[in-house]
């Protein structure tokens, strides 16, 4: 079996996550996705905040239809380039108001994997992976 490939060329145009509090939020993720290399693009239209390396490519919003967020279920994903980069935005999102799901460290069910995982301070589920 081959080793995974995570790359930014990926089938999705962006992923949209829903926030009661958008600037608590917003710090969390300045500072995880900070140590991935990933920017604060700035706020967009209705109290958007818009991440990525030179497009928009993960949003966080009160959702539109004014119902409260809710991400049951829901993981998502960011690529880091090294095992260093996975520690780095546990860290950060720990430090950030963040909480642990799962410490850095190899992952058993895919060859080569080496992840953590937070829940941000809206109770959504965000991972960092990286294959060695």
């Amino acid at each position: 079996m081959s080793t995974p490939v995570i790359s930014g060329d990926g089938i999705f145009s962006h992923v949209f996550i829903g926030a009661a509090d958008v600037q608590k939020s917003a710090a969390f993720y300045d500072a995880a996705l900070g140590a991935l290399g990933i920017k604060n693009l700035g706020p967009f239209g209705n109290g958007w905040v818009l991440f990525g390396r030179e497009k928009p490519a993960f949003i966080i919003a009160r959702p539109g239809n004014g119902e409260a967020p809710s991400s049951n279920g829901v993981t998502v994903g960011f690529a880091a380039a090294t095992p260093a980069e996975v520690d780095a935005f546990h860290a950060a999102g720990l430090a950030a108001g963040g909480t642990d799901e799962g410490q850095p460290g190899p992952r058993g069910h895919l060859p080569g994997a080496y992840a953590a995982y937070l829940r941000d301070p809206a109770g959504n589920k965000v991972c960092s992976y990286t294959f060695v």
